[in-house]
């Protein structure tokens, strides 16, 4: 990105901000799962003091196309600080993307047990896309044809 300055923000919707994550993490299987368990959840994205904390904004060098980029370890050190207060949910989804995307650990056994059913789903379709696995009915079916 040409510009990694946290302001001014270049999108104003959701939708917008979800199109730049994903240009950014476009490639990379592991930060576009993070990202895409971000974008379903969707509370983080609509939070000021995470788009503060850990979104920097700016444009592709070549293509010009407004991206966003998630500073994970600095969201996982805000949450772990408490600067980012949220729900228990909320937490556990922050601490798998970050884990997913850039390695911060995170107890598997205390993040997944305390999911609902929806957050269950994107997590383990994080991990899924995070190891390769695009196709995620045939994952579900146990194997490859």
């Amino acid at each position: 990105m040409k510009s990694r300055r946290r302001t001014p923000r270049l999108t104003t919707c959701f939708d917008n901000l979800a199109a730049a994550l994903r240009a950014w993490a476009k490639g990379l299987f592991s930060t576009e799962a993070a990202v895409e368990l971000l974008i379903g959840h969707r509370s983080w994205l609509y939070r000021e003091d995470f788009l503060e904390i850990a979104v920097e904004f700016g444009q592709g060098i070549t293509s010009g196309a407004v991206m966003a980029a998630i500073d994970f370890e600095a969201a996982a050190r805000a949450l772990e600080a408490g600067t980012l207060p949220c729900s228990g949910g909320e937490g556990r989804v922050l601490r798998i993307a970050a884990s997913i995307a850039v390695g911060v650990p995170v107890d598997l056994r205390e993040a997944v047990t305390g999911l609902d059913e929806n957050n269950a789903v994107l997590a383990a379709a994080a991990v899924l896309h995070a190891a390769g696995c695009r196709d995620l009915r045939m994952a579900a079916e146990g194997g490859s044809r």
